[in-house]
């Protein structure tokens, strides 16, 4: 029985929603293992369009278990408001739980999060001004609130207290109001009231799926590039959603996972700051975006766009040990008449880089490689199986695959549910 880990191979944004939804339909459970409500996962299907932010995007099977873990940081009103609106399209959370052991994003962190952004001028790291960066900095000082903590409301009257101290002094320091203390610990009673029955230990639960052989999905946020450790440092979120923290995050032993599926788009997007090689600023650039609808799940921020990255498929097939690619979004190049890959970085000192991913100050001044594919000029929204599509397509397709040195498992052709095949 193979536990799949669903991870980003590039800057976030891949569409790893639509490829979950569509695993989920075979699956038992689906563990969010990393992240909270600064990224969108957008599903479309029976139930409409939603971009999911905190629930696991196999919500959509009532027969699926869905856990967010205690790798997450959650921010319980934007919880609240995501299931408000999927309880009014339909859909059935009664499968819906939540870690004791994952992180809470509290009122302050977002506050925190706007004021140190400001506070670093020029100098901004593109942060969604969520709170996740102030959360998961509580939460590496052993200062944060966890989701359980709501179920000892004594227990969290202390904890917030103390939390708030220094909370307080940050906050005044950087020109804010305070948090009113007592205000905050009965918003905290209402989330208890409100999430109290779906907050569980999810290790029993993990673990019989494990011992019964069911079937499970890890589902991470954002991408590799944007990996705290990995990524383009310091423009890079606050967590790990790369396949080597999934069982943690999950709550899984390692060993379980037998299956890590990289998701990347048939071309390159990245939201928020910091050095991205492959960024168009012409009519190609402008073309991925309007005609991929290329604008961020959560800010609605327009997505910065670029031709694919195989230097960046590379590094992060090697760093997940990625078993196969789910391919995104292939249609969008099919009014192209010519398409380009990049293979390599140029030095400033003209010295070429393919093999590996530079630190940031150095992928600041490199300059991409290019390869020219042939475009196929014809829709392959229709196509349903590998041999549909046009010899161009399985030919750039069979390039990326080369430079990933993986097999593609998966591609997708549309948004629905439908426009996804296996290969």
């Amino acid at each position: 029985m193979p536990v799949t880990a669903v991870v980003g191979a590039q800057w976030g944004d891949e569409g790893k929603g639509r490829i979950i939804d569509y695993l989920a339909q075979a699956a038992d459970v689906v563990i969010r293992f990393q992240g909270g409500d600064n990224a969108g996962h957008t599903v479309i299907n029976e139930y409409g369009k939603h971009a999911l932010h905190l629930i696991p995007s196999g919500i959509f099977n009532p027969k699926t278990q869905n856990i967010i873990g205690s790798g997450c940081v959650v921010n319980p009103q934007a919880l609240l408001d995501e299931m408000s609106e999927l309880t009014a399209a339909g859909v059935d959370l009664s499968n819906l739980w939540i870690s004791t052991r994952a992180q809470m994003v509290m009122p302050y962190h977002r506050t925190l999060d706007v004021l140190e952004e400001a506070a670093r001028g020029k100098d901004t790291i593109g942060t969604t001004k969520r709170g996740i960066g102030p959360a998961y900095a509580d939460k590496a000082a052993r200062s944060g609130l966890r989701i359980g903590d709501l179920l000892q409301p004594e227990w969290l009257e202390a904890r917030l207290d103390n939390a708030l101290r220094t909370v307080n002094r940050k906050i005044e320091i950087l020109g804010g109001e305070p948090v009113d203390g007592q205000q905050l610990f009965e918003l905290c009673l209402s989330f208890r009231e409100q999430l109290g029955p779906r907050i569980i230990d999810t290790v029993p639960m993990t673990r019989d799926a494990i011992v019964n052989k069911k079937q499970i999905l890890l589902e991470g946020q954002l991408g590799v590039m944007r990996d705290l450790d990995w990524g383009i440092y310091p423009y890079v979120t606050s967590s790990n959603p790369t396949a080597s923290y999934a069982s943690s995050g999950a709550g899984l032993p390692a060993r379980t996972i037998s299956r890590v599926i990289g998701v990347v788009k048939a071309y390159s997007t990245a939201v928020g700051d910091g050095p991205f090689p492959v960024e168009l600023h012409d009519e190609d650039g402008t073309r991925l975006r309007e005609i991929g609808g290329e604008f961020g799940a959560t800010t609605g921020r327009p997505r910065r766009c670029g031709w694919f990255d195989g230097v960046a498929i590379s590094y992060a097939a090697w760093l997940n040990g990625m078993t196969g690619l789910a391919i995104t979004k292939l249609d969008v190049l099919d009014e192209f008449d010519s398409i380009k890959i990049c293979v390599g970085y140029k030095r400033p000192d003209g010295t070429l880089i393919t093999d590996t991913m530079p630190d940031t100050p150095v992928l600041m001044q490199v300059t991409p490689v290019y390869e020219a594919w042939e475009g196929w000029k014809c829709s392959t929204a229709g196509c349903r199986s590998w041999d549909d599509l046009p010899k161009q397509a399985r030919a750039y397709l069979h390039r990326i695959s080369e430079l990933a040195a993986i097999k593609i498992d998966y591609v997708s052709v549309g948004a629905a549910r439908e426009q996804m095949f296996a290969v």
